[in-house]
């Protein structure tokens, strides 16, 4: 079985035997991702350009991110029982001492002696009485604790098969991450919707002191404009997916940590996490700008904007027309991926998450709450 199938269905194993109500949509999930990444990988292997390889790897990260996150589900889920276990163990610990003392004195007794009783011959029917009606109740207690060491065994095994099997994801993932950088070098030019005047966008970005005033010059920068944009998404407004996996941390009009309220939304993921496009767009801007890191800006309909801003890394050139989907570029890495990743906390509460992405939609140059526009009732 291939590598990314083994933990995969490791990350099923370990689910299933959890709350089936509270935790199928991992469940679920995790049979999605391998699914997807099986989708993938024959794309890949029929691949014939570098563009056909850029849309395979882009669903082949998604898978991954998606697997290795149900897998850290699982082995949070999984480390929850084992606690749980334990601890129901420990508590038991008295009564399995007494029971021990008991059997032991039995056990030290000659059988005549065991069979006298102070009370004499009824206090010894009664005690053999009394020991009659223990002793199924007491191959009850043994079995389950039996039962109890042996799932907890098994439980400690199956974590530890993960957490090698997390490893070798992870070393999956960033591999895939890399050929994804080599197929965006060498793809051919993607269609475009106008030229960028570099002259005209330097004047821009020198005299620009806020994302409000950018926002609005960018239609002055234009050199040359083939067609025009669409002029609606097609009823997809409210509908579309987020851009990126992870855990909304601030939204629209909340203070973040500096104190500063914001239009947009930001969204908490994982180092080096795949940020794609959510619906088919021209590309306005990519490129450091302010102190909002690497931003890509795109345009998915007439007048509207959509500024994604805290990138690592950032794929296409301002005028790209680019499909639903496609790979915009990678979050950053604040360093110590390898601990990070392989940490299973924080996954439902993004603390395990470093890094941020910010989301504002701007519509006819005026911010608009993302909520409007993306499916944010649910984290990505």
């Amino acid at each position: 079985m291939p590598v990314y199938m083994k933990w995969l269905a490791l990350s099923v194993a370990l689910l299933a035997p959890v709350s089936a109500a509270a935790q199928q949509d991992a469940v679920d999930r995790a049979r999605a991702a391998m699914q997807m990444l099986q989708a993938a990988a024959q794309q890949l292997n029929t691949a014939d350009t570098a563009r056909d390889r850029v849309r395979a790897l882009t669903e082949t990260i998604q898978a991954f991110e998606d697997g290795l996150a149900a897998l850290r589900s699982g082995l949070r889920q999984a480390a929850v029982r084992e606690t749980r276990l334990a601890a129901q163990l420990q508590a038991r610990d008295a009564e399995i001492a007494t029971l021990l003392a008991v059997l032991q004195r039995i056990g030290s007794q000659e059988t005549p002696v065991a069979l006298l009783h102070p009370g004499g011959p009824i206090g010894t029917v009664r005690s053999g009485m009394l020991l009659a009606e223990m002793t199924p109740a007491l191959n009850t207690s043994a079995r389950a604790l039996r039962r109890d060491l042996d799932d907890l065994t098994a439980l400690r095994q199956m974590q530890t098969d993960a957490a090698e099997q997390l490893t070798g994801g992870l070393t999956e993932l960033q591999a895939a991450r890399t050929a994804l950088n080599q197929a965006i070098a060498e793809r051919t030019a993607l269609p475009q919707r106008f030229t960028q005047d570099p002259v005209r966008e330097a004047i821009l970005l020198a005299s620009t002191d806020t994302l409000d005033s950018f926002a609005r010059g960018l239609s002055q920068v234009i050199a040359d404009e083939t067609r025009p944009a669409p002029v609606d998404l097609g009823g997809e407004k409210g509908d579309l997916p987020l851009p990126v996996q992870g855990v909304i941390l601030h939204r629209a009009g909340a203070t973040d940590a500096a104190g500063i309220a914001r239009p947009g939304i930001i969204m908490a993921t994982r180092p080096d996490a795949i940020v794609t496009s959510p619906v088919a767009a021209t590309i306005r801007y990519t490129g450091p700008l302010l102190d909002l890191g690497q931003v890509v800006i795109l345009e998915p309909q007439a007048d509207v904007l959509f500024v994604l801003a805290g990138l690592g890394v950032v794929y296409g050139t301002a005028g790209d027309v680019i499909d639903a989907r496609a790979p915009l570029g990678l979050m950053g890495d604040a360093g110590a991926q390898s601990r990070r990743e392989l940490s299973i906390d924080g996954d439902d509460t993004g603390t395990g998450r470093s890094e941020t992405l910010y989301i504002e939609v701007r519509d006819k140059n005026a911010p608009e709450d993302p909520s409007l526009w993306f499916r944010t009732d649910k984290d990505g």
